[in-house]
Parts: C-alpha cells; sequence; structure tokens
C-alpha cells in the first residue's frame, strides 16, 4: 500500500462519486488532457474511461510514477518531475484541458507559475479544473471589499475566469486532511491589461498588501513618489485600503508603474 508522502503535501483522492464528478465537468473525448498529481491513479482512471485524444499526467513521486506506469502502461504519458520545473508550453501542440488535485502545499505557487508565464499569443491550456483548500479557494475568487480579497484574487483575475465548482470534505480523501477542500475552474480570457513584465503587477500588489489594515497613502507614495498627475488620472483616494480598490486599478497602476520604470 502507498503511504501519502506529507512532505510533497498528498492527500489522495478515494471518493468515487467525487472523482465521477470532476471527470464529467467539461466534455474531455478526443481532447489532450494534462493531470497534476494523479497519484494513485483513481481520477486518471475515470479520465481515461471519457476516451481523451492524449493524457499526460505529471508526478513528481518517484515510487507513484512507477505504480502508475504498472497501472496504465501506455494508455497515459508519465512526466516524472516537478510540476515547478516543468515548461507546460512543450507539452503539446493542442490546448490542454488541464485537472490537478495539487499537493497544498505549493498549490498557489503552481498557480501563480501558470499565470504570470502565460504566453498571451499562444495560451496553453483550455481550461483548469483545480482543487486548493478552502480557505486558499475563498481567496482565489474573492472580490472588492471582502476580507479575503488580495493578491491572489487580483493576479487571478487578471488573465483568467474562475467560479467555484464544489466543495469537498475530508472524508473524501486519504489521509482525511484537516480542512475543506475547494475545486475551482478556469479559462483564460481574451481581454486583460497588457504588461511587458507580468511580474510587475505582483510587486506592486505585494507592496500594497504589506500593510492591509493601513491607508494606502504609504505604499502608494514609495512606488509612485505621490505622484498627484496619477493619482487624478486613476481617481485614487488615498484614504481607501489596498482591499477597496478594485482589480483594474490594480492593473491600471502596474502598467502605470512600467511607464514610468521605462
Amino acid at each position: 500500500m502507498i503511504k501519502a508522502k506529507k512532505s510533497l503535501g498528498q492527500n489522495f483522492l478515494i471518493d468515487k462519486n467525487i472523482i465521477d464528478k470532476i471527470a464529467d465537468i467539461v466534455e474531455i473525448k478526443n481532447e489532450s488532457i494534462l493531470e497534476v498529481g494523479p497519484g494513485t491513479g483513481n481520477l486518471t482512471s475515470s479520465l481515461l474511461k471519457k476516451k481523451p485524444k492524449k493524457l499526460f499526467v505529471v508526478e513528481k513521486d518517484d515510487q507513484l510514477a512507477k505504480r502508475l506506469e504498472e497501472s496504465f502502461s501506455k494508455e497515459i504519458t508519465i512526466i516524472n518531475k516537478d510540476i515547478l520545473n516543468l515548461n507546460e508550453n512543450l507539452l503539446s501542440q493542442d490546448q490542454l484541458i488541464v485537472f490537478g488535485n495539487l499537493p497544498y502545499n505549493i498549490s498557489t505557487e503552481i498557480l501563480c507559475k501558470w499565470i504570470l508565464n502565460l504566453n498571451d499569443k499562444k495560451i496553453w491550456f483550455k481550461s483548469l479544473i483545480l482543487m486548493f483548500q478552502k480557505e486558499v479557494a475563498d481567496r482565489i475568487i474573492s472580490n472588492l471589499n471582502s476580507s479575503d480579497y488580495g493578491r491572489l484574487s487580483i493576479l487571478t483575475n487578471w488573465k483568467l475566469n474562475v467560479k467555484k465548482i464544489f466543495d469537498i470534505k475530508p472524508n473524501s480523501f486519504s489521509p482525511k486532511p484537516k480542512i475543506d477542500s475547494t475545486l475551482l475552474f478556469f479559462t483564460p480570457k481574451n481581454e486583460f491589461q497588457k504588461l511587458k513584465n507580468p511580474f510587475v503587477l505582483e510587486k506592486i500588489t505585494r507592496i500594497f498588501f504589506s500593510h492591509r489594515r493601513k491607508m494606502i497613502k504609504k505604499p502608494f507614495n514609495q512606488l509612485f513618489s505621490n505622484n498627484l498627475r496619477l493619482r487624478n488620472k486613476l481617481n485614487i483616494d488615498l484614504n481607501l485600503r489596498p482591499q477597496n480598490l478594485s482589480f483594474e486599478t490594480y492593473y491600471k497602476l502596474a502598467r502605470e508603474y512600467e511607464k514610468l520604470n521605462g
């Protein structure tokens, strides 16, 4: 029996009902699929029944990768690597539909990597169906003026549409996590604020949200040297707090920062 490794954030999905629901979210017949963190292959098996054109699985754990090879032989392409070190653009000429029971300890890192490194001219995925800890998912889907609103929701909404599918209870996993999980569905946006360096948005939000309960006057001045013209152009009230600024305001601030800094 395979034992989950805490160091890799492993929690294997074992609830057949939930597994089949996930596999049914989108039509995958004749589509190219990427599964991240297949673990013991429970979802993999369900996906194969839907007759995809190709199924890639990324599994970092050597022992699990070997088991997957034994279980599925030539039905899948196994990539025994860390997903954080993988260039997804090189996997397939087709746009991929991605399924992922993401390791909790690196789930936000994976999502941020995909957003920040997204090639605007050739987007490598058609949709993302990803599982997160519920508290992380709540931050991803949060909106303006809420306590969960912050860097993660701003970054996500920059290039992706996102909606919640459903919550999943701990007893659907082995070992049982201590918290609920949430499945989210993402699709790429056709229109978004273009930035030469996407990491500028990451910098802007990091500085603004470093003191989320304080007014934005200090971070604004730190980044823009109390630029009155910019304040008026974007109609920004410096007495507001970071969670009171809209998605679009942050994207415009990132664009203005690029202009001012060459």
